[in-house]
């Protein structure tokens, strides 16, 4: 049985896209550009300040504003990040659930700690959460498997007794990399060029309520 559930943060645990979106869309008014719909920008969420100015500005990371443009947009968006953040539906009741059970979670994330942290606090986790480990916790972000070995091992669980859960097909192959099942959480961003049926997960799922069924199918193997 899985003792600990290590989540993905933006996209899986809590849908941050609103307050992302309304930081790319004040880099697009200052340059005379009308704002875009949340919708057109969703899907890349979850490759942080890179899809954020790609999806906003068209702007790729050799391209010669981009590093300003990447302050610029990690500025606006560490002053409103909590502001239209929220738990995805069953979030709250999914963890509620794994703690009645006597098991843990943490989340595992490329975000930067001063992102994440208030965030987390803002929502009211910090201190249920297990364990927190950020894009700047260890020497390597996902996919690299450190974070989540780190992860497991901050958590005192073997990494067979963990389960990871995330939108991105870089936790997949993080979790997978690091021995852990993995499910790919397809209500969340899932913003790859690779459609999520073609990840490689161990499962799939379209709502945080199928997870507890499978933590609950794993626990009576």
């Amino acid at each position: 049985m899985s003792k600990l559930v290590l989540f993905d943060f933006d996209g899986t645990l809590a849908d941050t896209a609103p307050d992302m979106a309304a930081a790319a869309n004040l880099l697009r008014q200052r340059r005379g550009l009308s704002a875009l719909p949340v919708s057109a920008m969703r899907p890349y969420v979850s490759m942080g300040v890179r899809g954020m100015l790609r999806a906003s500005l068209e702007m790729l990371p050799t391209d010669a504003e981009f590093e300003s443009a990447k302050q610029e947009f990690l500025y606006e968006y560490e002053r409103a990040s909590t502001v239209h953040t929220v738990l995805f539906e069953g979030i709250p009741s999914l963890l509620e659930r794994i703690e009645q059970h006597d098991m843990s979670w943490g989340i595992v994330t490329n975000k930067a700690t001063y992102l994440a942290q208030p965030i987390v606090t803002w929502l009211g986790l910090d201190d249920r959460c297990k364990v927190l480990v950020c894009g700047d916790t260890t020497p390597h972000a996902k996919p690299h498997p450190l974070p989540l070995l780190h992860a497991a091992q901050q958590a005192g669980f073997e990494t067979h007794r963990c389960m990871y859960v995330g939108d991105d097909i870089r936790d997949i192959q993080a979790g997978r990399a690091a021995g852990m099942p993995v499910v790919a959480a397809a209500y969340g961003y899932c913003g790859s060029d690779l459609p999520v049926t073609q990840w490689d997960a161990d499962h799939l799922v379209n709502h945080p309520d199928e997870i507890w069924s499978l933590l609950s199918a794993r626990a009576s193997k």
